[in-house]
C-alpha cells in the first residue's frame, strides 16, 4: 500500500474526512475509491458514498477478497444508516465470513455489529440478544466498541430494562471518549437522552402524568393491572392478555380502565368499541356479548361487573388499575415513532420495520403528509420521509419487538 492510501486510512480512522479525500479524491484505483467512499459516508453523502463502495467491490481483484469485503460492510452500514432495509443482509454475512476466515476479527465484528442493529430496528430482539451474545467485543477498537455496547443499550432499552441499558450507555460514552471522536460521543448522548424523556401516559383515578421508560418499568412490576395503549395487550404480575387482533376488546378494557373505580354506562361502551351513536337493542345484544368475552380474557387478572348504568372493571387482588397509553396517539403513531429518530426513511423501509404492506404504509404517510406531519424528499424511487421536529416525541414503546412478558 503506497504512502497516500495510509496517510488517507489513517486520517478516516481518526475521523478526518477531508484529510482524507485531499489525497485520494483524484485516484481511481481500488483503495482509493473505497477510501472515497468511506470519506464520502463521513461528510454525509451517501448516495456517492454507495456508488464509490460499489465501484470500489467491482475494482478489487479475485484476490482481493478482504478488500471487497471491507467493501460490502462499508456499503451495509450506508444501507442501515439510510434506512435502506431492503439491502441484502446475507452478502453481509457472506462478507463477514470472508473477513473472520482471513483473520480481520476487528472488521468481522463491525459486521457482526450492523446486522445486529439491523435486527433492532425491525424488532427481532431475540435473534439480536442471541447474536450480540456471540460476538466477541474484545478485539474492537474503542470506536466500534461504543457502537456495539450502543446497540447492547438499545436492546435493553426496548426490552425495558433500565438499568442495564444505563450501564451500556456508559460504556459506550466512555469508549466514544477514548476513541476521541465528537461525532460518536454525540451520537451516544443522544442515546442517552431517550432514558430522560417522557415515554408514555399514565391515565389512573381520572388523573393523567407522562412516565419515563424506568417508571413504566417499574409500573409493569408493582402489580397494576396496565391496560397497556402502546402494545395493546392487557398486563399484571407478569401475565400479559393480547388483545391487538380484538379492538372491540380492547376499546371497551380502556374505557373500562380509564373509569375506574367508577363504571362507564352502556351508551357511552356502545359509542367507544362500535362507534355507535345511537344505541339500540342489536347494540346492548352485542355489548353484552363483547363483555362476556372480555370477562373470560381477564379471568384471573380482574373482573368485569355490571352495574346499574353499565359496567365495571376491578382488580382480583388488591391494587391498582391504570392505563399506559402513548404520548402521540393516532391511526398512524407508529409510523410517527420511526421517523422520530430524525433518518430520512423509504416507504419501503418503513413497510419492513412494521411488518406492513407497502400501500398501507403509503396510504399512512400521505395522511401524515396532508397533515404536515412529515415531509417528503426527492422523487420516485430515491423519495424518502422525514419527520419534522415535534414538541413531544412518539414514544419507544411504540416501535416493534416485545417487552416484557410479551
Amino acid at each position: 500500500m503506497d504512502s497516500l492510501i495510509t496517510a488517507a486510512a489513517r486520517a478516516l480512522a481518526s475521523g478526518d474526512a477531508l484529510g482524507a479525500l485531499k489525497r485520494v479524491a483524484l485516484r481511481d484505483d481500488a483503495p482509493a475509491l473505497a477510501l472515497r467512499g468511506i470519506a464520502m459516508a463521513q461528510l454525509g453523502d451517501l448516495i456517492r458514498a454507495k456508488a464509490l463502495l460499489k465501484s470500489a467491490a467491482r475494482a478489487f481483484g479475485p484476490r482481493e477478497a478482504v478488500a471487497r469485503a471491507r467493501c460490502i460492510v462499508a456499503e451495509a452500514e450506508i444501507a442501515l444508516v439510510s434506512r435502506d432495509l431492503g439491502w441484502p443482509p446475507k452478502a453481509l454475512e457472506a462478507a463477514r465470513k470472508v473477513l473472520e476466515a482471513h483473520g480481520d476479527r476487528v472488521n468481522a465484528a463491525h459486521a457482526g455489529n450492523i446486522a445486529i442493529r439491523r435486527l433492532v430496528l425491525i424488532g427481532r430482539l431475540d435473534e439480536a440478544e442471541q447474536a450480540l451474545a456471540a460476538l466477541d467485543p474484545t478485539p474492537l477498537p474503542p470506536a466500534l466498541r461504543a457502537a456495539h455496547e450502543l446497540v447492547a443499550s438499545g436492546i435493553e432499552i426496548r426490552r425495558l430494562r433500565t438499568q442495564a441499558a444505563r450501564a451500556a450507555l456508559d460504556r459506550a460514552k466512555l469508549a466514544a471518549q477514548r476513541a476521541d471522536m465528537p461525532v460518536l460521543t454525540a451520537e451516544v448522548e443522544t442515546a442517552a437522552r431517550v432514558l430522560d424523556l417522557p415515554a408514555a401516559r399514565l391515565v389512573s383515578r381520572g388523573d393523567e402524568r407522562p412516565l419515563l421508560l424506568a417508571d413504566v418499568e417499574a409500573l409493569f412490576s408493582n402489580g397494576t393491572v396496565v391496560v397497556d395503549a402502546c402494545r395493546h395487550v392487557v398486563r399484571a404480575a407478569g401475565a400479559v392478555v393480547p388483545l391487538a387482533s380484538r379492538p372491540v376488546l380492547f376499546a371497551l378494557a380502556r374505557a373500562l380502565a380509564e373509569a375506574w373505580p367508577g363504571d362507564v354506562a352502556r351508551g357511552a361502551l356502545i359509542a367507544r368499541a362500535f362507534r355507535g351513536k345511537h344505541a339500540d337493542e342489536s347494540h346492548r345484544a352485542r355489548l353484552r356479548v363483547e363483555i362476556g368475552r372480555l370477562r373470560a380474557e381477564l379471568a384471573g387478572m380482574a373482573e368485569v361487573s355490571a352495574t346499574k348504568r353499565g359496567f365495571a372493571l376491578s382488580p382480583r387482588d388488591a391494587g391498582e388499575i391504570a392505563v399506559l397509553a402513548p404520548l402521540v396517539e393516532g391511526p398512524h403513531a407508529a409510523v410517527l415513532a420511526f421517523l422520530a429518530d430524525g433518518e430520512a426513511w423509504s416507504s419501503s423501509a418503513l413497510a419492513i420495520a412494521l411488518g406492513a404492506s407497502p400501500r398501507t404504509v403509503q396510504r399512512a404517510l400521505d395522511s401524515l403528509a396532508g397533515e404536515e406531519k412529515v415531509q417528503a424528499i426527492g422523487r420516485g424511487r430515491a423519495r424518502r420521509w422525514m419527520s419534522p421536529p415535534l414538541s413531544s416525541f412518539p414514544t419507544i414503546l411504540l416501535l416493534p419487538g416485545p417487552l416484557p412478558s410479551d
